[in-house]
């Protein structure tokens, strides 16, 4: 179903496109980051994404907030000063942390 996780999970060769969405994008607006997942949209964590080459990494700074659009591999990610689309183009679903009930 569409229910959380209860805990964290692994995952192994993700290929996924990360996009930087919002006014301020500048350069990065339109330009997608491709590479393979190696660090899973975790709040408080940073989101790494090796480069194809295997020599370059992109890093984000930490996640405040995970949004996953129902039935797809879709995520918007907001960090401390950006927001993100990351998509899951191969590979096995990636798993977050469930949110905290209050």
């Amino acid at each position: 179903g569409l229910a959380w996780p209860k805990e964290r999970g692994s995952f192994f060769l993700v290929e996924v496109v990360l996009r930087k969405l919002g006014r301020k994008a500048g350069k990065q607006r339109g330009r997608a980051v491709q590479g393979r997942l190696l660090r899973a949209p975790r709040k408080g964590a940073v989101v790494v994404i090796e480069f194809p080459d295997g020599l370059h990494e992109y890093v984000t700074t930490p996640v405040r907030r995970i949004l996953r659009l129902a039935g797809k591999d879709v995520y918007y990610l907001q960090t401390a000063n950006s927001r993100y689309r990351l998509e899951i183009r191969s590979g096995d679903a990636v798993m977050v942390e469930a949110p905290v009930a209050k």
